[in-house]
This record gives C-alpha cells, sequence and structure tokens, in this order.
C-alpha cells in the first residue's frame, strides 16, 4: 500500500515538473519560440479557442515569428488576441499571415523575468511539497490503522523525502537553464 501511495505521489511530482518547464518556456527571452504564443486565446466564432487550433508557426529568423491560420477568417481574431495578450508585441498582418518581431530584451528587463522565473519555480516547488505532506498524512493514517508497521512507516517516508529532493532538482536545473538563457546576449 505505501509503495502504491509512494508511486502516486512520484506520478503527480512529475507533473509538477513538467508544469514548470512549460510555464518557463512561457517566459520570453527575445528569441521567437512558438511556446509564447501557442496558448493564447482566441475568440474566434464565439467561442475561445487556443492559438495552436487556429495556426501554424514557423520561425524564418531568430527573433521573428510567423504565424500562419489555417482559415484566412482567422487572422484578424488572431490579431486581436496578440494586441490584448501582456507580450508586449506588435503584429504586423500581410493578410496571409501575421509576423511578430521579438525586439532584444533590456538588461532590466532580463532581471525582472529572471524574478518572474524563479517565482514560478518556487510556486511549483510548493506543489511538491503539498503532494509530500499530503501522501505523508496517507502513510500515518495507513500506520494508525495498522496497515503499516512503524519500520515500513520510516522506510516509506525516506523515499518520500528521496522522490522530492529529485524533484526539486530536476526544477532547479530547469530554473538555472531559463535563467542562463534569459541573461545571455
Amino acid at each position: 500500500m505505501a509503495d502504491m501511495l509512494l508511486a502516486d505521489c512520484g506520478e503527480k511530482m512529475a507533473r509538477a515538473v513538467s508544469h514548470a518547464r512549460s510555464e518557463f518556456a512561457t517566459i520570453r527571452t527575445g528569441r521567437a519560440a512558438p511556446a509564447l504564443v501557442e496558448k493564447i486565446s482566441v475568440e474566434y466564432f464565439g467561442a475561445d479557442v487556443p492559438l495552436q487550433q487556429l495556426a501554424g508557426f514557423s520561425v524564418p529568423e531568430a527573433r521573428q515569428l510567423l504565424i500562419t491560420p489555417y482559415d484566412k477568417s482567422a487572422i484578424g481574431p488572431i490579431e486581436r488576441a496578440l494586441q490584448l495578450s501582456d507580450l508586449g508585441l506588435n503584429p504586423s498582418n500581410d493578410g496571409v499571415s501575421i509576423r511578430l518581431t521579438f525586439p532584444p530584451l533590456t538588461q532590466e528587463r532580463r532581471k525582472e523575468l529572471v524574478k518572474v522565473v524563479k517565482n514560478m519555480a518556487e510556486e511549483n516547488r510548493i506543489v511538491l511539497r503539498n503532494h509530500r505532506r499530503d501522501t505523508r498524512k496517507d502513510l500515518e493514517a495507513l500506520e494508525k490503522d495498522g496497515e503499516l508497521s512503524k519500520d515500513e512507516l520510516e522506510r516509506a517516508e525516506k523515499e518520500l523525502d528521496k522522490l522530492i529532493h529529485a524533484q526539486e532538482a530536476l526544477i532547479d536545473e530547469a530554473l538555472a537553464a531559463k535563467e542562463r538563457e534569459l541573461m545571455e546576449d
């Protein structure tokens, strides 16, 4: 039973790490990347649709993203959604596709983005700790009910601690990589 709880907790923690990485990908680094815009919600025929379902993306140059709608009638709503987004970019519409040009980041903006990424990492570490706390409570309940011995509880808690340290290391590794990416010119 303890092994099942640990396996379940491991899956939840792995999803939290994956979520952290996908959040980091949404932070603009001065380079064009589809991950920055693909989750933007576009109002299309009365429904909110993620941009990735309405258009294809390509990166013709390092600082330019080309968005080509699958349906030409979607170009207006896509352009509006990009203008309303918090990216601070001006879309250029040529009637067939939309170009986004990413200006280089200032040093001050880079430092602000590093702070944002650190906050995201901390929020995801908190999620990991919450999973650990919940699993620990479940393990203690099993021990109280007599389904686990004291030794088995201690072994499971040590495994749980190893698990969280490994997952936190993965978040720290992703954070360090994103910081390096943000601070390089």
